[in-house]
């Protein structure tokens, strides 16, 4: 074998090496915007069930303005702004949501309501899937984090553009201990 021939195959075995090595990171890339996506997706469906919720509860409870305003104040905000804004919005708007749930509870007539029961257990279901999604986002960012940092991509994949993503992770109000009271 000649040293030419050696040395290309070298060259093409580093470069196909690259190649791979590229279209991997890309892939995993991808796949943590689709889950990114799919947060958005999940956070758009509880934006859009929370004026149908408040009404329905604004009918028993005329007096309650202030808790409104607050909700309606804390949904404006999760329209704009990155995954990781929008999560740290919805998680205020999940504690204000608690609050607007326990001046239901002071309304018997309100609890019965069906409207009420199938939105608040809509409501339910749709941050049993935010939480999902925030899981599988995590997943996906854990496996392309890894990929940029393990040798050899940790070398070069940041010279390729390639760079880690953040972890969501749980607001501050949510890694308090919970105070039980008899």
């Amino acid at each position: 074998m000649s040293v030419w021939l050696i040395v290309i195959i070298v060259i093409a075995a580093v470069i196909l090496f690259v190649i791979v090595t590229y279209n991997g990171l890309i892939t995993l890339k991808n796949r943590v915007q689709e889950a990114a996506s799919d947060i958005d997706v999940q956070l758009k469906r509880r934006f859009e069930l929370i004026p149908n919720l408040v009404n329905t509860v604004k009918g028993y409870a005329k007096h309650e303005t202030e808790l409104f305003e607050k909700v309606t104040k804390e949904r404006a905000s999760m329209a704009n702004g990155s995954t990781a804004d929008k999560i740290n919005s919805s998680n205020q708007l999940s504690e204000t949501l608690k609050s607007l749930f326990a001046v239901a509870e002071a309304y018997p007539d309100l609890k019965a309501n069906q409207n009420f029961l199938q939105m608040q257990a809509d409501l339910t279901d749709t941050q049993d899937k935010i939480m999902a999604s925030q899981r599988f986002y995590n997943a996906n960012v854990r496996d392309f984090n890894t990929k940029l940092q393990v040798f050899p991509t940790n070398i070069y994949g940041k010279q390729l553009g390639f760079t880690q993503f953040e972890f969501i992770e749980a607001a501050d109000a949510e890694k308090q201990n919970v105070k039980v009271e008899f």
